[in-house]
């Protein structure tokens, strides 16, 4: 966290109330960031708590830029909560624009989750509203601007809630890690050139010495991908040319640091708050062990790396023995650039930093047709249940466990499944009626029906495989183990576990060299009607992605539980990575309101890949 202003933050103070309680204050446990140093996050806890939306400046790496800030601070103030308290969250707008918050992976009541035009109109300028719900969860969390592309310029900061019970997960000491992406340039004018040129911001693309030496890829192959106007380089629109990558607010040369006592069990908070960018996180001499994941607790993990999509969130246990200095590496997913932190047990050490890795290259599995893959080849026709390997998450579990992903999402085929109405049963992937093999063009219609052809729809993925095994792009061969979504494992059954009523497929579908992103074919200004559910029916969804990049699509006031894991099990979250040319398969329990459904990176979102989940009867319910 980044100190902007002390004047004006004292300032404010007195407009807190109660709410306001200093990292000092704290337990050892409760504290983040270096004790004692300007490093700490301000933390606001209690019952009534006041929150003033305000443009400042940040200083990163010693450049200044503007930024859109919560009670002066880039992040805004930890919001520590208790599970089963109440909480009214007093948001004055002080800018000259309307504003909102959304508190991200929390369940309340549709009227407060925050989405102007979806579920309030918005705060206007001179104006507060006031949120207020009961907490109902525990867990990390964090909360951000719904309006416009303010997320980009600072707006957003972490939530805590403290379990009513005991903590399950042991620990001496945690830390709240936020991650970010930060540019001197105008979010305004950073879309307005993704949409004027494809890979704008992409300094790492192939070269004609690197073709003729064969490096990446052979020239027939460029020529190839030249056609179809696709460049594999192009991994994450917005790059670190033109983004700095922030830890708690501070740039790799600032070197936020985080201390421990050797031997101590760290708890360590992640959260990617970033607008575009998807992280890659690890810290080298340290194991970690993932504990949670967007704020549910999972069985434990020992990894020694993880993805981290925007908006998802991980809690991981860290113990360093030796009294020495670790570097915390959040990198680009297209290793244009990284997040730097340290935990040390002082201030003032230091570790080595490491170099960034190759950056990543798409495939033709990317494109959604890599016909070598024999697995996704069963996918693809539907295989049946049981056939699909155990994964290791299943041999610990100890016992025999139906893979309910290996099913596909042909879910008409089970007992008692019934089509969403007025459509038919989904197909399944990779066959027609006749049971025909699809054809292998990328712009072949039969390959999805449901897709609304346009200006829109670059590709459509012929063969789409669960990847949700694989560790993410630029991860396959790093040469140590890499979390990945099946080793994820609920430590507790799930609240639902009845078996899914219907399914429905959702495409991801875009245009990279128009950056037009949408569903369905659609972007969110020319949908005509929302997806439609009942309250309180099992759905399975399945997000199809038909486009070359990873999207992390996020559903509001719900969780929803991936679909690999032992029945009842199977971990629960708010966000999940479709990878390109991938699909995932996840179900929920669908609860009443309009709630509102997209990818979290922030420039897709805004240039439509966005819908609402309209959830109907309303009885009982407020409005």
């Amino acid at each position: 966290m980044r100190r902007l202003d002390r004047r004006q933050l004292l300032g404010r103070v007195s407009l807190l109330g109660g709410g306001l309680a200093f990292g000092s204050v704290l337990p050892a446990w409760a504290q983040t960031g270096t004790e004692g140093s300007k490093q700490l996050i301000p933390t606001l806890s209690g019952a009534n708590i006041g929150l003033r939306i305000g443009h400042s400046s940040l200083n990163v790496d010693g450049k200044s830029g503007h930024v859109v800030t919560i009670n002066g601070t880039v992040p805004g103030p930890l919001l520590r909560l208790k599970e089963g308290q109440n909480v009214r969250l007093s948001v004055t707008n002080d800018l000259q624009e309307d504003t909102s918050i959304h508190w991200h992976g929390l369940l309340v009541p549709f009227q407060m989750d925050g989405v102007p035009g979806v579920s309030f109109p918005g705060i206007k300028p001179g104006q507060t509203f006031v949120y207020e719900f009961p907490i109902i969860q525990s867990g990390t969390y964090w909360y951000h601007s719904h309006s416009g592309l303010q997320e980009a310029e600072g707006h957003y900061g972490p939530i805590i809630i403290d379990p009513a019970d005991k903590d399950p997960v042991a620990y001496d000491r945690e830390h709240v890690i936020v991650l970010s992406d930060f540019s001197f340039m105008h979010p305004h004018t950073i879309f307005a050139r993704l949409k004027q040129q494809a890979g704008n911001f992409n300094y790492q693309k192939q070269t004609v010495a690197s073709l003729l030496a064969g490096k990446d890829q052979t020239f027939a192959e460029r020529m190839q991908w030249g056609k179809m106007l696709m460049d594999p380089t192009d991994i994450s629109d917005v790059t670190g040319a033109v983004m700095t990558f922030l830890v708690n607010g501070h740039g790799p040369r600032d070197n936020w640091t985080g201390l421990f006592t050797p031997g101590e069990r760290v708890r360590l908070r992640f959260i990617n708050t970033a607008a575009q960018m998807v992280f890659d996180v690890r810290i080298p001499g340290l194991k970690m062990t993932v504990v949670a994941a967007d704020g549910q607790n999972v069985r434990p993990v020992e990894v020694d790396e993880f993805q981290i999509g925007n908006a998802e969130t991980y809690d991981v246990i860290v113990q360093p023995i030796e009294d020495k200095a670790f570097t915390l590496v959040a990198e680009a997913i297209d290793r244009s650039g990284m997040g730097r932190a340290t935990l040390a047990p002082r201030p003032g050490m230091t570790a080595a930093i490491p170099p960034l890795r190759e950056r990543p290259l798409a495939t033709m599995k990317d494109m959604g047709m890599d016909m070598g893959d024999m697995k996704g080849m069963n996918n693809m026709s539907g295989s049946m249940p049981g056939m699909e390997p155990r994964t290791e998450a299943q041999s610990m579990a100890g016992k025999p466990v139906t893979d309910h992903a290996a099913m596909g999402h042909d879910m008409a085929g089970m007992v008692g499944m019934t089509a969403p109405p007025g459509m038919a049963p989904p197909k399944p992937r990779g066959s027609d009626a006749m049971g025909n093999m699809p054809g292998m063009s990328m712009r072949d219609p039969k390959n999805a029906p449901q897709i609304k052809m346009g200006p829109g729809v670059q590709t459509i993925a012929p063969m789409p495989v669960d990847r949700t095994g694989e560790p993410g792009q630029g991860l396959e061969s790093v040469g140590h183990r890499v979390l990945v979504y099946k080793d994820l494992i609920a430590s507790t059954m799930n609240p639902d576990t009845r078996v899914p009523t219907r399914a429905l497929d959702i495409h991801l579908t875009g245009n990279m060299e128009r950056f037009m992103w949408g569903f369905d074919g659609l972007k969110f200004s020319e949908t005509t009607q929302p997806y439609s559910f009942e309250k309180g029916e099992r759905v399975r969804v399945t997000l199809i992605n038909h486009t070359m990049m990873a999207h992390p699509i996020h559903l509001h006031g719900h969780f929803f539980e991936l679909t690999h894991a032992p029945m009842g099990y199977g971990p629960r979250k708010h966000t999940v990575i479709v990878q390109p040319g991938g699909k995932v398969s996840w179900d929920f329990t669908a609860d009443p309101g309009d709630w509102a459904f997209h990818c979290h990176m922030l420039y897709h979102m805004h240039a439509g890949m966005f819908q609402i989940f309209s959830v109907r009867p309303l009885e009982g319910v407020a409005t």
